[in-house]
């Protein structure tokens, strides 16, 4: 029921970084860690622009780097996984980013959730991206009573059709976002209360 009241609700889900390929959208969701969507869109162009391919941003100075990224918060961690990252497909993938999760996650800066967003929004294999908001929903909603990522993964592709996965659980992010947030939840707008274990819980 919940995937879909929320495809009625919001039909159409576009990934919120821009991107025109997928390297762009692997280094923009590695930046988006602690980041929002918004302050990541404003530093990408700049940073696609100096370096255009993995090759050119693993050929990146660190320094430089760091200085076009630093408003996305954690920019030398970040620079030095992005750096790790472009290497990685350049000298193990020909500069390709990969289409599969096990290759994905083997690449520094990239998690499950980051190689989800990838295979989920570029190579349209089905994959659910779990972060902060795919956590706390999922409790509220009743459909996981994990607090862990590969867990909750595993609960919600229990519950969602297959072919939904991928834009369930970016519509999930936006009503966690804009909705259902994690202070004041705003319930008599949700439309999912009906089916909300935790409705007037707050």
């Amino acid at each position: 029921m919940v995937a879909e009241v929320l495809a009625e609700e919001r039909p159409v889900v576009p990934v919120p970084l821009d991107h025109r390929n997928a390297y762009e959208l692997l280094a923009a969701t590695i930046l988006s860690a602690q980041c929002t969507d918004v302050m990541v869109n404003r530093v990408t162009p700049s940073l696609f622009a100096r370096y255009p391919s993995p090759a050119a941003l693993a050929a990146a100075d660190p320094a430089e780097l760091e200085e076009i990224i630093r408003p996305t918060g954690f920019y030398r961690a970040k620079a030095r996984s992005l750096i790790g990252m472009a290497a990685a497909v350049e000298e193990r993938f020909d500069g390709q980013v990969p289409g599969t999760m096990a290759e994905l996650v083997t690449l520094p800066g990239v998690g499950r959730k980051t190689a989800s967003v990838i295979l989920g929004h570029w190579f349209d294999e089905p994959a659910i991206a779990v972060d902060t908001h795919v956590l706390r929903l999922s409790r509220r909603l009743g459909l996981s009573e994990s607090d862990d990522p590969v867990r909750v993964e595993a609960d919600l592709k229990e519950v969602w059709p297959r072919q939904m996965w991928a834009d369930t659980g970016l519509r999930l992010i936006m009503h966690g976002r804009e909705v259902c947030t994690a202070r004041r939840p705003r319930c008599d707008e949700c439309p999912l209360v009906n089916a909300c274990v935790s409705r007037g819980a707050f």
